[in-house]
């Protein structure tokens, strides 16, 4: 590889959300690499901080080309430059659009379990949570249509947020699943937000379906969120971007946008976009690759040396979402145990949703020798939970 995946960073002591633990904790938790990001990001960035004028920034043209070529190249869409609108990042654009497009009081429609900070985006604004929820065979994860047509019928659902690929499960919708899901908010008059931030963390020989290329329907309803941050490493650079293709919209995301101060970039937002789409490929491609390894790695190893967990199949992100329904106990329980027993900080599945309580979400963004560390205190871990909870019936 030209690029050293392997190498191990130091992260502590250096203001991360995610190593902000104890001295001997793990942190697999938060969708955070623990790998720097591509050297021609890097490059970039030191170019623009060597010229010493950190003064107002605007969105560049180059800006605007390079996320129309690398969706046109990568994922086969089309977008026109008046569609997009820079914003800080998905969540602060999901929570900006949340108020400007509905109202106090009326449903958010989310499909779980999923990323929790949807529910603080909806329930922060006074809105209310409306649940579909995936249907798990064991397997895989399917959507309930007849379950989700009845939520939205109601006058009351106004927007449903979307996770394409969907975080936590790892799933790749197909077009033919996303163009029902149009089909069915445009019938009902619901507008349909959806987050891309992963669509670039697929399996090699992977790609995806973005939601507004899934059909015209599609395309008229949909307000999709874009951005190199999960993919390159970026989040704290805060550079995201809004793709509408519908005018109306668009004018009234931009007004909610701009009233919300989350609209201007930082001196970094797009200088760090521009080399990601343009230069960072060849890194990017390497890293899908190695994150393929670390995957399968882990789903072999906990196989072989705890086969009652079982690793849920996915096809895309770098998040393990681990069925623990074969331990004895509580998944929730058993996330604060591991930590305490081992220092393995792992995102309980109660976060995404109650049909998430029987899971744990492992992050296995990190050097092979970091994911070894972690899997060998999840596998000494759970025993010793399973042993302590038996004593406690």
């Amino acid at each position: 590889m030209k690029y050293d995946f392997d190498k191990l960073m130091e992260r502590r002591n250096t203001g991360s959300l995610k190593w902000e633990v104890g001295e001997k904790e793990l942190p697999m938790w938060v969708a955070d690499m623990d790998f720097e990001t591509a050297p021609e990001i890097q490059e970039a960035i030191r170019k623009r901080a060597e010229h010493g004028i950190f003064g107002y920034s605007v969105v560049t043209q180059q800006w605007y080309e390079a996320y129309i070529s690398w969706w046109k190249k990568r994922h086969g869409l089309t977008i026109a430059k008046e569609s997009l609108i820079f914003c800080t990042g998905v969540v602060p654009a999901i929570s900006s659009i949340i108020r400007k497009l509905t109202t106090a009081g009326e449903n958010v429609l989310v499909q779980t379990p999923v990323y929790n900070i949807f529910f603080n985006s909806i329930l922060n604004n006074g809105r209310n949570v409306t649940e579909n929820r995936l249907y798990y065979d064991g397997i895989a994860y399917t959507i309930n249509f007849e379950e989700l047509e009845e939520k939205l019928s109601d006058p009351q659902t106004t927007l449903m947020l979307l996770c394409n690929p969907h975080n936590p499960v790892g799933k790749i919708w197909d077009r033919e699943t996303l163009a029902r899901i149009g089909e069915l908010c445009f019938k009902h008059h619901v507008i349909v937000i959806s987050d891309e931030i992963h669509c670039d963390l697929t399996e090699p020989g992977c790609g995806y379906v973005p939601f507004a290329s899934a059909s015209e329907i599609c395309g008229k309803i949909s307000i999709t969120c874009l951005a190199p941050t999960k993919a390159f490493n970026l989040a704290g650079i805060q550079t995201a971007a809004v793709m509408i293709p519908d005018n109306v919209i668009r004018h009234k995301v931009w007004r909610g946008l701009n009233t919300d101060e989350v609209a201007e970039p930082n001196v970094f937002a797009i200088d760090a976009t521009v080399a990601a789409f343009t230069e960072g490929e060849e890194w990017l491609e390497e890293l899908r690759s190695y994150l393929s390894e670390n995957k399968q790695f882990a789903g072999e190893y906990l196989e072989k040396n705890l086969p009652q967990v079982k690793v849920v199949p996915s096809k895309a992100t770098y998040l393990l979402w681990l069925d623990c329904r074969g331990i004895i106990g509580d998944a929730t329980e058993l996330a604060a145990f591991i930590r305490r027993d081992s220092g393995l900080y792992l995102s309980a599945g109660s976060e995404y949703g109650k049909n998430g309580k029987d899971f744990l979400r492992m992050n296995i963004a990190c050097p092979k020798e970091r994911l070894m560390d972690g899997l060998e205190r999840f596998c000494k871990s759970v025993p010793a939970y399973e042993k302590w909870a038996v004593k406690l019936c």
